[in-house]
């Protein structure tokens, strides 16, 4: 993957955005989906795969242990892990995302020994992976956290068990998934995440063949079997990114069509939007129109686990508070530092604050801990570019700050747009299609 740092955006805002604009692939299906490919014993196609640098980064790490894996023009990936020949994953950019743990529960089955890199990703508070190591062992692997990375390794095949996960983590219950379908004997994952892109994976894993039973509650049945086979599976459209450019569209006075989305994806972001005064109209099956309906109000926001609002909404989100009316508030409690990106939009002209207090009655893990995870937003407050960079901190604050720009008078630059690129493909020319004045230049 190449150094992107030495780039960023040159955003000219304060007009409001108007167009359409289609959504790519969900960067956190795609690159499951990769790895789900390697538990069939045939190859895999996926198409509507997004241009995005977690792709190309587990391109990388599959290639590297022999996967053959062939991109087209028309975003379209075949996954060939038939010639896999390799169990520990050298790639020197694996480690900069969260990919490699979830390779330890699917190569487990091919290899006795797996080692992968120590895992990445966006610094945005601990991400333990203590829930993916203790699910490995339960199956009956052995687990050793190494400087470089983990190693775990087995004597026999994986057996089926019962895992009651302490708290609903996405990417334990994909681990598990990975784990299960193929173990000897049944597999049961309590309090599993339940979030859009785990059922499409459970679709695509049962469309290779596994045995998956999924209850009205968080509990999923496993029945293993011996043998997958490859599959062809579309990736749906990204909420995350649908849920920005409806704000994107509320923050700016605008009106935005967003298609490649199934309004089914966005849950409860949709009542909030329209709560705080966003107009939401469906324009065909998979389009939703976004417009500002009426006066921006202030709300209550706290995030949790599907199908609570997402925490991945909430930076975008808190961007169209900054223009309500009145003391909005927002309550994290799926991660304990995710509101770094704050300091940036106050030297903009918001005004917000911090509290390590609960300001919510969703049960949360940091109540009467020293986390700052409350945040308090008052508005409407214009926004004003200043001569110093906007420097984005993680992913999702990435885009944030893009609408942020977008909705600031006079002229902004937007550095370390290599976290952004990680996770959203074609950027500038997609708002430029749009009436957004960005550029991409090179700031070396």
């Amino acid at each position: 993957m190449s150094n992107q740092s030495e780039y960023a955006y040159h955003i000219e805002g304060g007009q409001p955005i108007v167009g359409e604009i289609k959504c790519l692939g969900a960067k956190n299906f795609v690159t499951k989906a990769m790895v789900a490919a390697l538990l069939g014993d045939t190859p895999t196609v996926l198409t509507n795969v997004p241009p995005i640098g977690d792709v190309d980064i587990t391109i990388e790490m599959l290639t590297s242990i022999g996967v053959n894996v062939q991109r087209t023009a028309s975003n379209t990936l075949t996954i060939d892990p038939s010639t896999m020949n390799l169990s520990r994953v050298p790639t020197p950019h694996s480690g900069s995302n969260r990919i490699p743990i979830l390779l330890l529960g699917a190569l487990l089955h091919r290899f006795e020994k797996v080692s992968v890199p120590v895992v990445g990703g966006c610094k945005i508070g601990t991400r333990s992976v203590d829930y993916h190591l203790g699910a490995i062992e339960q199956f009956g692997g052995r687990v050793e956290d190494t400087d470089g990375g983990y190693i775990a390794s087995r004597e026999r095949p994986l057996k089926g068990t019962h895992i009651k996960l302490p708290y609903p983590s996405v990417g334990a219950t994909e681990t598990c998934l990975f784990a299960g379908v193929l173990a000897e004997g049944r597999t049961i994952i309590s309090n599993a995440a339940i979030e859009p892109e785990i059922l499409e994976l459970i679709t695509m894993l049962r469309a290779m063949g596994a045995i998956i039973f999924t209850s009205s509650g968080r509990d999923i049945r496993i029945e293993g079997v011996k043998q997958l086979n490859g599959t062809s599976m579309q990736v749906l459209g990204d909420r995350i990114e649908a849920a920005s450019w409806a704000c994107l569209a509320c923050a700016s006075d605008g009106d935005i069509t967003v298609h490649g989305i199934r309004p089914d994806t966005l849950g409860n972001f949709l009542a909030y939007f329209q709560q705080v005064g966003g107009g939401v109209e469906l324009a065909g099956p998979n389009s939703i129109r976004f417009f500002r309906k009426d006066a921006l109000r202030p709300t209550i926001i706290e995030t949790d686990v599907y199908p609570g609002f997402s925490t991945d909404w909430q930076q975008p989100f808190a961007i169209l508070l900054t223009q309500a009316n009145g003391i909005s508030i927002i309550h994290e409690t799926v991660y304990e530092s995710r509101f770094g990106y704050l300091k940036a939009l106050d030297k903009l002209g918001a005004r917000t604050q911090l509290t390590t207090y609960c300001l919510g009655g969703t049960t949360c893990r940091y109540r009467e801990m020293s986390h700052e995870h409350s945040a308090i937003i008052l508005g409407p407050t214009p926004l004003m570019a200043t001569d110093q960079p906007i420097t984005i901190p993680d992913l999702r604050a990435g885009l944030a700050y893009v609408i942020a720009a977008a909705i600031t008078e006079g002229t902004s630059i937007v550095t370390g747009i290599h976290y952004l690129e990680r996770g959203y493909g074609n950027i500038v020319p997609r708002l430029a299609a749009m009436n957004l004045k960005i550029e991409r230049v090179n700031v070396s």
